[in-house]
């Protein structure tokens, strides 16, 4: 199979995937089936592209020209790798958890539900695919689309808002800055391709563009880029906290936020250039706009009292590291930002699944009525107090290395007020995800432990499987550095 082959199957499968979940429609083990074989195949292909990526080889596949000069064009390199990787292999697991938790809550469109689906993972693969800015935008509008209708899949008035909430904010700040930027990028450079050192250096050296414009530029970008979730601009994430908890594991680890924070890194590293923002200092009030986001989300957090809406907050948080890393444009952030893409993913994931997990089995949504419910359910409590040492950033969790790595780039861009804000929200992280289990192990039940029991084993499984990957991931945090370093050369 030719690396050629392995790209038209990395966006083919999942395209493949909803075709066969809507013929299945009526036949809910086969639906279900197909969509298992499939993803299973593509994280296998994902795999096999891989060893090349890591090993240096760049695999293009160029589809061709929508106009004169904006091409569909994929071309796979090592971030783009390991974010195609992440979203490969959590679409089984997180399919796996689905087909429990839907049918565990009865819940209706199921057809659709898992076609939706299908559409964001291949999204997902044509973003980290993606050759140039043209393509990643194209791949960035899909996924908002096909993520519409999982957010308002109960089809209630709360569902409708939060999608209303949704799709504005995102789409909004897609046409009013995301497409701007593209549109300036090209009017300066000539081209929209991702090139290793950035496309602006040379625009910016011939007189073409001053800093001030790249400041300007790089706003559009870091705000356009709506599903960063950036303050302002973050309202959308919790809003879509009304879907099927499923749908918020893959907006929150497979698929939504991280295509928005890739993006923000890709452009950081491929339009702009690590030397370029780090010489002119445009990415220095970023850096303070992505350190108020980590506190100010990580304190909304706390005052959360149910779970999905204090996950989601502290998504908000999280996601404002990868954009920090980023933008304090040095090696060992830029790095550290990627790395948390993958750290946080796993772990996020797990604590969504936990979320579903309790609801299914206790019908619980609030953290104040979760007493004592850890004794019952073990495996499920248990899988979030190891997930949630990786998000906060301690051993044996792998968020320790990313954010370890995030704090050594404040140090090297003399940022030691942003080192002050990552360690405070650390600090945060553990006062709002630690009295979870702390309360469902350590404090008398509310009712009879009895009463309950763990939810279905395939939405267990998962969250087992999950929260073993977050200690994993510790342990091959080196191998990751390795694979993500040539990002930081320049071409």
């Amino acid at each position: 199979m030719t690396p050629e082959m392995m790209i038209q199957l990395g966006m083919g499968l999942p395209l493949l995937a909803m075709a066969l979940v809507g013929l299945m429609g009526s036949r809910p083990n086969i639906r279900e089936a197909c969509t298992l074989v499939t993803s299973s195949i593509l994280f296998y292909v994902t795999c096999n592209l891989a060893t090349l990526v890591f090993s240096g080889q760049r695999p293009e596949w160029n589809l061709g020209e929508m106009i004169p000069g904006f091409e569909i064009a994929f071309r796979v390199e090592p971030l783009g790798m390991l974010f195609a990787l992440v979203a490969s292999g959590l679409w089984i697991l997180t399919t796996i958890y689905a087909i429990g938790y839907m049918r565990g809550h009865h819940e209706k469109h199921q057809t659709r539900f898992f076609a939706c689906f299908a559409i964001a993972i291949f999204a997902a693969m044509a973003a980290a695919f993606s050759a140039n800015l043209f393509t990643l935008f194209v791949a960035y509008e899909a996924m908002t689309i096909s993520t519409y209708p999982l957010v308002t899949h109960h089809g209630d008035l709360k569902a409708r808002n939060g999608g209303r909430v949704y799709l504005g904010i995102l789409l909004s700040t897609s046409v009013a800055f995301f497409m701007l930027a593209i549109a300036w990028t090209w009017s300066v450079c000539g081209t929209l391709d991702f090139r290793e050192g950035g496309i602006l250096g040379l625009a910016h050296a011939e007189g073409k563009i001053s800093d001030t414009q790249l400041g300007v530029l790089l706003g559009l970008f870091a705000f356009g880029i709506g599903k960063a979730a950036l303050m302002p601009f973050h309202r959308w994430l919790p809003a879509a906290m009304v879907a099927p908890t499923p749908v918020s594991a893959l907006l929150h680890a497979v698929a939504v936020v991280k295509v928005g924070v890739f993006t923000v890194l890709k452009v950081s590293v491929y339009i702009f250039g690590i030397d370029l923002m780090s010489q002119t200092g445009i990415s220095d009030w970023l850096c303070y706009v992505a350190g108020a986001t980590i506190l100010l989300a990580s304190l909304v957090a706390m005052t959360k009292d149910n779970l999905k809406a204090r996950l989601a907050y502290s998504t908000v948080s999280q996601l404002a590291y990868i954009t920090l890393g980023a933008a304090l444009a040095t090696d060992v952030s830029v790095i550290g930002g990627g790395m948390h893409i993958a750290m946080h993913a796993v772990g996020k994931i797990t604590l969504f699944f936990c979320a579903g997990a309790i609801y299914v089995a206790a019908h619980k949504t609030d953290i104040s009525d979760m007493r004592g419910l850890g004794r019952a359910m073990p495996l499920t409590f248990g899988a979030f107090f190891i997930a949630s040492l990786s998000i906060i950033g301690v051993p044996p969790g792998g968020g320790a290395w990313s954010k370890w790595l995030l704090a050594l780039g404040t140090v090297e861009s003399g940022k030691l007020a942003l080192m002050a804000a990552l360690m405070i929200s650390s600090l945060l992280n553990i006062a709002y995800l630690m009295p979870i289990p702390i309360r469902g192990f350590m404090t008398p039940p509310g009712e009879k432990p009895k009463s309950f029991k763990e939810a279905p084993m395939m939405c267990v499984v998962p969250l087992c499987i999950t929260a073993i990957g977050s200690v994993a991931l510790f342990f091959v945090a080196e191998q990751i550095y390795e694979w993500l370093l040539p990002i930081t050369w320049e071409g």
